[in-house]
């Protein structure tokens, strides 16, 4: 049907449905093979939500919650996935880079759910509206569809739909797209145009598809699409027979095999009851779980109380089904995009998934990292959680599994971690009118798009403004952007001890204040974020030559030991900022070892914004702050480690430093120079110089400190050399 005919209306918009539909049509092959969030679709999801939206139509976005139902095997897809880019950065270093591009490709790219920020971000400065499920987006449209205030009119997403009773389904939008012949400056280019007349749009409805399936019922049509599988349910182990099914299977042989063996699930299961993996699965009792989340899934209702579907008839165990209870408070937050799924999945799952990062994680500092060094702040952060809801969850343990070893099942019992120091945390609480007396150091903060992190950090270096903090009034809640973003920036300092219980700086406080001095008023968001960074790393250990598995190194042209691991050490803090790059995917150098870096870093810096995150909801549930408010994504969008970067800085700077060893007069101006408009043809998209500059900046005020504060980073010797 023409896109025209959906004007004046609204469409709730699977986002995770979306996402595979942006995935299949720009695809930056890279991406795997460099970490982050990608560098094009923000571009290609603004250019499509406009094309779509001239149409008349407004959409409405609407992300997966908590996990819910069973996951076989976490580890799988990652796993797989690692593997491919092992292989691909083997043919790149065989210089066979036509196939390695092939292989990092296939390797895929994040799912959905870790690009739903992303995604958010995107959304947020288009104002385009969106919220976040409980648990499922599918479950959230239907009830948006069905409920007779029809908050949307139809529903662009995937065939599942059809399982929650929702009868007719946008299922493709198809944008055409004029070429036209242009000349600019003498040359002849073609340029693409959106054609709104000749755009259409694809749509199933359920009827006609019982229909054309022999008129069946609802029942055995619901059924039907079961067995037949999808990403709520795993296909019917028979129909992966290829002695059964020698040419594949449909829809039609799953009613086929209903009508003649059924005509429900429990006696087509009967009919194979020998068949091992039907066994295997519990295949009856998966099928039963899953129906009874679907027909009970839980929703946000239009009032806000988080309910099951059709609660009336929901037994009394539906959780065993879908997930435990979580405060609505909690989950309104959730809903708004505030805060993110993650911990509070830990909490209601009571498990943790370590899954492999993209560089495979081979090495015994990785798995250090995660299985060890992280365990703590995993548990502070579920902390903070759990000792601001039910006792319930004080009392849960939470089991954490790691893809290197699925048998290693490390146990954090919360009750033994409790209480937590939310009430250290809650002595900051700090007015905007006091705030507002450090605007020379909070001047930056104007913005979800601002450094508040800076501001907050160098606002603490006054020794007269701490002396104020501790005697703030702590009765009237918090109601600014800037309060709330500022006080829970102090609870998360405090968290990781750069500060006191007198709010006074810690030894590690005074070096990471040190370090920003350094960079200067003028530094970007990105670039305090990566200062903070450095200054974890250290205190983790990372910045140690066996940080990284001596295999992953890649060629090099430098020849002593020593300048390797000077160059890898300059690369490492090189690839904590952010390149300059315009909206394309990456076209230049890799090297597998940084990518390994990258996902250490991605590690730390998710775990931080985990901590962040439950400073935040603590500062909420004990009622610290204002909840009559719509800044929530404001709020979010504004405290630090939000986005996710690359380490493609980072290859540019060593790949300059490798060309840089091969010259004759490596420490010349002359030379720098030539190299650096040499680096620039490795970087076709973006700006080598500028990235460059920056990750010198940072250099430089890392090294200056690490020297002066030896005695608390013990790392002097080793960067001295």
């Amino acid at each position: 049907m023409p896109l025209t005919s959906l004007k004046n209306s609204v469409i709730g918009i699977d986002a995770a449905y979306y996402l595979e539909r942006i995935f299949s049509i720009s695809r930056e092959p890279l991406l795997s093979a460099l970490g982050g969030w990608p560098l094009a679709y923000g571009l290609v999801v603004r250019k499509d939500l406009e094309d779509l939206q001239s149409a008349g139509f407004r959409a409405h976005f609407v992300f997966n919650g908590l996990d819910y139902g069973t996951e076989d095997d976490p580890f799988r897809s990652t796993n797989a996935s690692s593997a491919l880019i092992a292989k691909a950065f083997k043919l790149y270093e065989a210089e066979n880079t036509t196939e390695a591009v092939k292989e990092f490709k296939a390797a895929g790219v994040p799912t959905s759910a870790a690009l739903s920020e992303f995604l958010k971000k995107v959304l947020y400065d288009l104002k385009v509206e969106f919220t976040v499920a409980p648990y499922s987006a599918l479950a959230q449209l239907a009830y948006y569809e069905k409920d007779p205030s029809q908050f949307i009119d139809a529903i662009y997403g995937p065939s599942e739909f059809f399982l929650f009773g929702v009868d007719k389904l946008i299922t493709k939008f198809a944008l055409s797209y004029d070429v036209l012949e242009t000349t600019e400056n003498g040359t002849s280019m073609k340029v693409s145009s959106f054609s709104l007349d000749n755009s259409t749009f694809s749509w199933m409805d359920r009827r006609e598809c019982l229909e054309q399936l022999g008129n069946i019922s609802p029942e055995i049509f619901i059924d039907a699409c079961m067995l037949a599988g999808s990403n709520l349910m795993e296909t019917f182990p028979p129909f992966r027979n290829s002695q059964l099914f020698p040419t594949g299977y449909s829809i039609r042989d799953a009613v086929k095999i209903l009508m003649t063996h059924g005509p429900s699930v429990s006696g087509v299961c009967a009919q194979y009851q020998d068949d091992k993996k039907i066994k295997q699965l519990d295949y009856l009792d998966r099928y039963k779980r899953v129906m009874t989340g679907i027909k009970h899934h839980v929703i946000i209702t239009k009032i806000g109380n988080v309910e099951t579907l059709d609660t009336a008839h929901a037994p009394f165990d539906v959780h065993d089904c879908i997930g435990q209870r979580l405060p609505e408070e909690l989950m309104y937050y959730l809903f708004r995009g505030m805060i993110r799924p993650r911990v509070l999945n830990w909490l209601t799952s009571g498990k943790i998934n370590v899954t492999a990062p993209y560089a495979g994680g081979e090495t015994q500092e990785y798995q250090k990292l995660v299985k060890e060094q992280l365990l703590p702040w995993r548990g502070q952060a579920l902390c903070l959680l759990a000792d601001s809801i039910n006792r319930y969850y004080g009392k849960k343990e939470v089991t954490t599994r790691f893809w290197f070893d699925a048998s290693i099942e490390q146990k954090l019992n919360l009750k033994d971690l409790l209480p937590s120091q939310k009430y250290a945390l809650r002595t900051w609480h700090v007015s905007d009118q006091l705030i507002g007396e450090r605007k020379d150091e909070l001047e930056q903060s104007e913005g979800p798009g601002s450094s508040y992190l800076f501001g907050a950090i160098r606002s603490i270096a006054s020794h007269s403004f701490i002396t104020k903090t501790l005697s703030t009034d702590d009765s009237k809640p918090l109601r600014t952007t800037r309060e709330i973003v500022t006080n829970v920036i102090w609870r998360f300092l405090h968290l990781r001890q750069y500060v006191d219980g007198d709010h006074n700086l810690t030894a590690w406080g005074t070096f990471l204040v040190q370090i920003l001095e350094k960079l200067g008023s003028s530094s970007s968001r990105e670039q305090t974020e990566a200062a903070f960074l450095a200054v974890e790393l250290l205190r983790l250990g990372i910045f140690n030559p066996s940080s990284i598995s001596p295999s992953y190194a890649g060629p090099t042209s430098h020849t002593t030991d020593v300048d390797r691991r000077n160059s890898m050490i300059v690369s490492w803090v090189a690839s904590l900022g952010k390149i300059r790059h315009h909206a394309i995917g990456y076209s230049g150098p890799l090297n597998r070892q940084l990518l390994a870096f990258q996902s250490l870093v991605a590690e730390v810096r998710t775990s931080l914004r985990d901590l962040v995150e439950m400073s935040l909801v603590s500062l909420f549930l004990e009622g610290d702050a204002d909840r009559d408010r719509k800044d929530w994504m404001d709020i979010s969008l504004s405290l630090p480690f939000y986005e996710d970067t690359s380490c493609a800085v980072g290859i540019l700077f060593k790949s300059y430093l490798d060309e840089l060893s091969k010259m004759d007069d490596p420490t010349s101006e002359s030379t720098r120079a030539e190299v650096k408009d040499k680096a620039q043809s490795w970087l076709k998209h973006g700006d080598f110089r500028g990235s460059f500059n920056d990750s010198l900046r940072l250099w430089d005020a890392v090294y200056d400190n690490v020297k002066s504060f030896d005695t608390l980073t013990g790392a002097k010797p080793l960067w001295d050399e």
